[in-house]
């Protein structure tokens, strides 16, 4: 039904699972930020079965959204020290994370997502598409595709200030928020962040999925 939806929008969906090409792709889009080391594979390769991402086109085949998403297989830790060790971002920090690099998490909720955690990011929308329930669509869209692959115990994600502010997170689904999710800074990769921790149980993302909703909002 969200792919009809986006295809109404303009928008022609597909999903890949190689991550060199979609880092060969997100390198040339012109406004997004460089792609986070979590997604690249140089820096933290994702086994196949482990990673997706999504690309949306317009109807002149140029690039109009990407998103990625990956899997955390978390029994014996949590995404709180999963963040601080830099392995979530690094598969080896101690050959690629620079002496400088670190993370700190504050968020209380964090140090209790454990097990299979399913981890969305990288969101990008070009500009001529906002304002259109694009990001409803993804979150919708994505929130399936990671139930179908992995029924993860959560599902997560960091998201900059600006977004609670806008409402944003509402749009995406997100049903809990806390402050100190991701204060990240690595050098190399020039990134300086300070982000909210977004997650839905396990529970959660199963009953958004298997609810039926209607359309006419998009």
């Amino acid at each position: 039904m969200y792919d009809d939806v986006a295809a109404q929008k303009g928008i022609r969906l597909s999903m890949g699972f190689d991550f060199h090409e979609y880092v060969s792709i997100t390198r040339v889009l012109p406004t997004k930020k460089p792609t986070y080391p979590n997604f690249r594979p140089d820096r933290s390769p994702i086994k196949l079965g482990e990673g997706y991402w999504m690309k949306g086109v317009d109807k002149n085949n140029e690039v109009a959204l990407v998103e990625a998403a990956r899997l955390y297989d978390l029994p014996h830790s949590n995404f709180a020290e999963h963040l601080q060790s830099l392995k979530a971002f690094y598969a080896d920090p101690t050959i690629h994370a620079h002496p400088r690099d670190r993370c700190i998490c504050t968020a209380p909720s964090a140090k209790n997502i454990t097990g299979k955690v399913a981890y969305h990011g990288d969101f990008w929308l070009r500009r001529d598409f906002r304002g259109q329930g694009i990001p409803e669509i993804m979150a919708a869209i994505l929130r399936g595709v990671s139930f179908s692959m992995w029924a993860p115990d959560f599902l997560c994600g960091l998201a900059a200030r600006w977004t609670l502010n806008k409402g944003v997170l509402a749009q995406y689904g997100h049903t809990h928020h806390e402050a100190g999710g991701s204060i990240l800074q690595l050098v190399e990769e020039d990134i300086v962040d300070d982000d909210l921790l977004v997650w839905l149980t396990g529970e959660e993302l199963r009953s958004l999925v298997e609810r039926i909703t209607p359309a006419s909002w998009l």
